[in-house]
């Protein structure tokens, strides 16, 4: 196999590299923020609360996993993911309302920074053409991680969701967890769930893109 990479890739790569880091940073962020202003500093004194993306990145699911995926096997299923934000429940006000908020907060930010990136970008396109592939990669990133993140698997943001949907004891749900790495391995190695999890991303960028072409003119 053939690993020379030319400039071009390179430049394309490093890009989508750093859009990638700088919305995994966001949508942890997002989870940090939200839990701070409902009442749990859990977040601020471990330094979460921050927009340095340094503090959110986890070096396999930020560096390794993310630069192997687009510089070794692209075309392939991006993987990644940001350091966990830690949260003390117990700190919350309305305990699981205040957590389903904190959980949806980081798909959240995700959904507002697609859409942020279809209108910014729409706009922009009428001055410089050039923008359109930077942003397109914003409104598709943020949507994946949208729509992964809310897998209903422990411990995605999804399976956060689930249990309490259905009142999952918390050995359960970490007793899953322990095994969602592999259950997500050889899921998106699975062509039903590579297509199923295309369709939903599809069906959620749907209104982003639109947004984009029609501003774009």
């Amino acid at each position: 196999m053939d690993f020379g990479i030319d400039p071009e890739t390179l430049r394309r790569g490093l890009i989508f590299y750093i859009v990638l880091i700088a919305s995994l940073c966001i949508h942890e962020w997002a989870h940090a923020f939200t839990a701070h202003r409902l009442g749990d500093d859990t977040p601020a004194h471990e330094g979460r609360v921050s927009l340095n993306p340094v503090v959110h990145m986890d070096l396999l699911g930020s560096v390794i996993f993310p630069l192997m995926c687009i510089f070794l096997f692209p075309g392939g299923l991006l993987f990644g993911w940001g350091k966990p934000v830690r949260i003390n429940p117990s700190n919350f006000t309305h305990r699981k309302r205040d957590e389903l908020l904190t959980t949806l907060a980081g798909p959240g930010s995700n959904i507002a920074l697609a859409i942020l990136a279809a209108v910014v970008g729409g706009l922009l396109f009428r001055l410089e053409p050039r923008t359109a592939e930077l942003f397109i990669q914003l409104i598709g990133i943020n949507v994946l991680l949208a729509v992964f993140n809310m897998i209903p698997l422990p411990p995605l943001d999804g399976g956060q969701v689930l249990r309490h949907a259905v009142g999952m004891t918390e050995e359960t749900f970490y007793g899953i967890a322990r095994w969602s790495f592999l259950i997500i391995i050889i899921a998106i190695n699975i062509p039903a769930f590579r297509l199923l999890l295309g369709a939903v991303m599809g069906i959620v960028s749907w209104p982003m893109l639109q947004i984009y072409r029609l501003l774009a003119g």
